[in-house]
């Protein structure tokens, strides 16, 4: 589909830099790269719709003189069930706090305590100490606010919302990224976007699930992008579900913050009886891992619909100070969660493996960068520790900089020497009708839910593959026949991504962390990371 017009004088969009993404990693790199260069920010929906905004409980950060990184960096091991790469882990401990300072230097607003200066520290699942620095319960799009209205206002930086990526562009040795193909969805019209250097940040595939606490723009976009383009990926059998979601027929999926069970809230039965201690000592701050297959075996045993999660014995103003958006949107529906338990249960929440890449972002192709959910850098290891992914955007997005900073005046004569092509649709036509998308892309979701969920079996892990492998084709050639639109283009992408994670869960013969399976319920030592490489690349070390 991409052969056409020889682009000279009439590329549409030129910059020095393209980030696909306009989460807080996406943003926070693109203001960074401002600084020096022409930067291209592109968001396929609105600037502010992504999982980013969503993230309630805050951001992991060794703040308090009483914790250290070497703390951090156990409870970070810890959770990641010996599938962490250390030296990761460290890097992002020992710079998370940098990053805390300079979103307050920016202006971040950040919750302090009810008396003094200091600020409020909480304590989530699997963290040892107070440590996670929030901004109430709407930490996430706080910060994306801030960084918004900088981005906004930066001369050097170009937004182009409700644009979508189609593909991204690669030289003809496929060895160097030159841009991307992106569906104006305003026209309809795809443009060619050339950059020196291209960063995605694009957040996860969360959406992959039938039930989920992300946007509905978690569908996986960058990892599916980056795998055509001759990518490694890694460790996506490891998709964490958080465990405390609401449960209620007339609202969305909404997610429960993890603070409200580090600020005392207890899991209980509809009996009223609370059940965390028989699994795990730390009761209801075990890890999510932990906490989510509980639920889900309680569901499972008692027939029941959900769980509750109770905080109601804490003080009324307690709740609403350090909870006003939970509480408004439970109230919404009529919960008050300062009286009442609210109903939850599990939802895909976060994928924490994704592209491969090294210790600044790099990828397994020239000029690619990816940060964020979308990137497998090591740091979660089988299971994220709770509010390690902020913190890991954030410092990603500095280490990412500064490394295209250092390569961006090396001699290349790529951009001189490559003839990129316009996006030729010349011989596609306009579908007569769309059911095939909507069916697709609902059956892909509920053969995720029901098959590679919480709670795996290795037949219930091929029955998923042999359908999805079915639906990838007839989705291509629909694709290959018909003009794009949005939905086409994530439904192409949750499918090309639902089959990785398949694969990459039926190659790990353990249960350990997220990946939970029936026929394969010990962990076996040792172990490594589960790396998925796209035919006819051959294997590279780990850049």
């Amino acid at each position: 589909m991409t052969n056409g017009t020889l682009l000279t004088q009439h590329l549409q969009h030129n910059s020095d830099i393209l980030v696909i993404g306009s989460g807080i990693a996406g943003l926070s790199i693109a203001l960074k790269l401002a600084r020096h260069y022409r930067v291209t920010v592109i968001a396929k929906a609105s600037l502010n719709e992504g999982s980013s905004v969503y993230a309630q409980g805050g951001i992991a950060a060794v703040l308090d003189p009483f914790d250290s990184t070497e703390s951090h960096i156990k409870d970070t091991m810890d959770a990641g069930a010996g599938l962490c790469d250390p030296d990761t882990v460290k890097q992002v401990a020992e710079n998370a706090a940098d990053a805390i300072y300079e979103l307050i230097e920016m202006g971040v607003a950040f919750s302090k305590q009810t008396q003094g200066d200091a600020y409020h520290l909480t304590k989530e699942g699997g963290h040892s100490h107070r440590r996670v620095i929030h901004a109430a319960d709407h930490t996430g799009k706080t910060v994306t606010k801030t960084l918004l209205d900088l981005v906004q206002a930066s001369p050097n930086i170009t937004l182009l919302p409700n644009h979508m990526t189609v593909d991204l562009i690669l030289s003809k040795s496929k060895e160097h990224c030159l841009g991307s193909y992106v569906l104006d969805q305003h026209t309809n019209q795809v443009k060619t976007l050339i950059s020196r250097f291209t960063v995605l940040a694009t957040g996860g595939a969360s959406k992959a699930y039938l039930y989920t606490s992300n946007p509905d723009t978690s569908t996986g976009d960058g990892i599916a992008m980056a795998w055509r383009a001759g990518c490694s990926v890694t460790n996506l059998e490891f998709n964490q579900f958080h465990p405390t979601c609401l449960y209620h027929p007339q609202d969305r999926s909404f997610l429960i913050s993890e603070a409200v069970r580090g600020e005392g809230g207890i899991l209980k039965l509809p009996s009223g009886e609370a059940f965390m201690s028989r699994y795990d000592a730390r009761a209801d701050l075990a890890p999510r891992d932990i906490v989510a297959r509980a639920i889900d075996q309680e569901m499972k045993k008692h027939g029941i619909d959900c769980v509750f999660l109770d905080i109601s014995h804490k003080p009324t103003d307690f709740i609403i100070h350090h909870f006003p958006t939970i509480y408004a949107r439970c109230l919404k529906v009529g919960i008050d969660i300062t009286q009442q338990a609210i109903p939850v249960v599990p939802a895909a929440h976060y994928t924490c493996g994704g592209i491969t890449t090294n210790q600044v972002g790099q990828t397994d192709i020239s000029q690619l960068f990816a940060i964020g959910e979308t990137a497998y850098t090591g740091l979660h290891g089988a299971n994220r520790l709770a509010s390690n992914s902020l913190v890991e955007g954030l410092v990603f997005a500095e280490l990412a900089y500064q490394e295209i900073k250092r390569q961006f005046n090396r001699p290349t004569q790529i951009l001189e020497t490559e003839l990129v092509r316009d996006w030729d649709d010349r011989y596609v036509t306009t579908p007569k009708e769309k059911v095939l998308i909507s069916h697709d892309w609902d059956e892909v979701r509920r053969i995720m839910w029901d098959y590679v969920g919480i709670v795996r079996t290795d037949k219930r892990l091929n029955r998923a593959l042999k359908r999805i492998e079915v639906l990838k084709i007839e989705i291509e050639e629909y694709y290959r026949a018909h003009t794009l639109n949005a939905d086409l283009l994530e439904l192409r992408n949750l499918a090309q991504v639902a089959e990785l994670i398949i694969k990459s869960a039926l190659s790990r013969k353990e249960s350990r962390g997220l990946n939970y399976n029936l026929d394969h319920p010990q962990r076996q030592e040792p172990t490594s990371p589960t790396r998925l490489v796209p035919p006819k690349l051959s294997l590279k070390p780990k850049p």
